[in-house]
C-alpha cells in the first residue's frame, strides 16, 4: 500500500512568495506552480553560490570600474 502524500506546504510557499520575494498577493496568487518553483530554484541557486573569493571580486572590480 502506498503511503499518503505529504500535504502541500502552503505556509512555506506563501512565506517565500509573499515574504522573501515580496510579491504582492495578486501576483503571488496569479503565479503558476511552475513559476513559483522556478523562482525557488533561482533563489536557492543564488544562495548556494555564496560570495566570490576576494581575488575574484578584486579582478571584477578592476575589469569593470565605476565611472
Amino acid at each position: 500500500m502506498t503511503p499518503p502524500a505529504a500535504p502541500f506546504p502552503w505556509a512555506e510557499i506563501m512565506a517565500f512568495g509573499l515574504g522573501r520575494l515580496g510579491w504582492p498577493p495578486d501576483i503571488f496568487w496569479a503565479a503558476t506552480p511552475r513559476e513559483i518553483a522556478a523562482a525557488m530554484r533561482a533563489h536557492r541557486y543564488g544562495e548556494d553560490t555564496g560570495a566570490p573569493a576576494r581575488d575574484a571580486l578584486l579582478a571584477l572590480m578592476a575589469a569593470h570600474p565605476d565611472a
